[in-house]
């Protein structure tokens, strides 16, 4: 039961210590992780494999946010990455959101 009592003790110590960058971090990991909640869920009501519209939305908005954090750290890698994703998922939203074309 110590251990438990230690771990609890270090993790309100660091919570007690971040940064506003790492709130900022953390904020993003939650967005971008609320998308797999998002999907879950909805794949549940469903009864098959789905990727709602929400799911875009949260991806872009987890990855603007760990953008950000990446830009502030100039972590290369990770502003590489974040940056591809931003792209997909705005063309995936494009996409969704595009008229069909008028026939006739």
């Amino acid at each position: 039961m110590q251990w438990i009592q230690s771990l609890c003790t270090d993790l309100w110590g660091y919570l007690a210590r971040m940064s506003a960058w790492e709130v900022v971090g953390f904020c993003g990991q939650v967005c971008f992780l609320s998308r797999f909640v998002v999907q879950w869920i909805v794949t549940e009501r469903r009864k098959q494999s789905t990727i709602p519209v929400a799911f875009w939305y949260l991806s872009l908005a987890g990855t603007i946010v760990l953008l950000t954090y990446s830009i502030h750290l100039r972590n290369p890698v990770f502003i590489l990455g974040f940056s591809l994703n931003m792209l997909i998922y705005v063309r995936n939203l494009y996409f969704i959101h595009r008229k069909a074309p008028a026939t006739g």
